[in-house]
């Protein structure tokens, strides 16, 4: 299968789940494919073949947006080098969740999520702690006695009580010894953090130079700045004077490749309840292009008012839709 195809599947997939789905991000560089929105739920979509394309700058530029913009990042794909990804399995790669289109019906059409999560030394489940012990009292076993029927410690067993994962082996071992499930689903749409912390977020990047005029002006007019490196945007920018109000931000010289890039970002807007706002070097007639607000820097340099700037970033953009 095509990765286009691919792409056009999983879009299909999405919005037969209830999500509003953004215009494919088609431009280079791009951190994710699609942003996808179902309630108070965000994704951020990077859709592969070969999962092994994920490098880690680009794990680490998701991760950041995911906190920007309060989204889950995701990988869905098919396949690394050696193997194709199992159905039901949760992988990571630089912290972010990764699963196969399967998996994804699975979670987002019907409803079930999975299980099992892949981690160094194979297969892994969260084991639900209280409801094992549980049944072993309710037995009247020993912790020694279930030691000595899944072939590991004392203490193994006194862990996986306190809550300690178990290998997918003694998940089975656990379901056949007391004729019931153990095991508690991986949170993916929290974006599995007890997983994931283990590798910590790094910093955002610099401004381009080319930048830095435009974050100076906006910082003045209040806003903090994240620079990106592989979004459809250079910055995500958040408003201090309406802390749940963010703002996408582009510049460059008004192309058509800007125009394009203007486009997708208002998509993305749409889907992720921001604003959006493309800067140019030059004076433009149009005030908008999409819902995207197209603002010069001759226009800034005219205003020194930080209260201006915002309500002309406002004026030009549709209000971010709940619900």
């Amino acid at each position: 299968m095509s990765r286009s195809a691919l792409v056009g599947n999983i879009t299909a997939m999405l919005q037969d789940a209830g999500f509003a789905v953004s215009d494919r991000c088609a431009i280079r560089p791009k951190s994710f494919d699609l942003a996808a929105r179902r309630g108070e739920d965000l994704v951020l979509v990077k859709i592969l073949g070969n999962i092994d394309a994920f490098d880690a700058e680009t794990g680490a530029e998701m991760r950041r947006l995911g906190t920007y913009l309060s989204a889950t990042p995701l990988v869905i794909g098919l396949r690394t080098r050696d193997e194709d990804l199992k159905p039901g399995v949760v992988y990571f790669r630089h912290g972010v969740p990764v699963f196969n289109p399967d998996t994804a019906m699975d979670l987002f059409v019907e409803g079930v999520p999975p299980l099992i999560y892949a981690a160094p030394g194979g297969l892994y489940v969260n084991i639900d702690g209280d409801l094992l012990a549980e049944e072993r009292e309710r037995r009247g076993w020993s912790l020694g006695r279930l030691a000595t029927e899944l072939g590991v410690s004392r203490r193994t067993v006194s862990k996986y009580e306190d809550g300690m994962n178990a290998s997918i082996e003694v998940a089975i071992h656990l379901e056949e010894l007391f004729d019931r499930p153990f095991s508690s689903p991986v949170e993916v749409m929290e974006g599995a953090e007890e997983v994931r912390d283990a590798e910590p977020t790094p910093e955002a990047p610099e401004a381009d130079p080319d930048d830095e005029h435009v974050v100076a002006v906006l910082t003045r007019a209040g806003f903090t700045v994240h620079p990106t490196a592989r979004a459809p945007f250079k910055a995500v920018s958040e408003d201090s004077h309406r802390r749940e109000e963010s703002v996408l931000t582009g510049h460059s010289p008004f192309t058509r490749s800007a125009e394009k890039r203007a486009r997708i970002m208002s998509s993305i807007s749409r889907v992720a309840r921001t604003r959006s706002v493309y800067f140019t070097e030059e004076h433009s007639k149009r005030e908008s292009v999409e819902g995207t607000a197209i603002v010069s820097c001759e226009e800034l340099a005219e205003i020194d008012d930080p209260d201006v700037i915002r309500d002309l970033i406002r004026e030009r953009t549709p209000e971010p839709v709940e619900g």
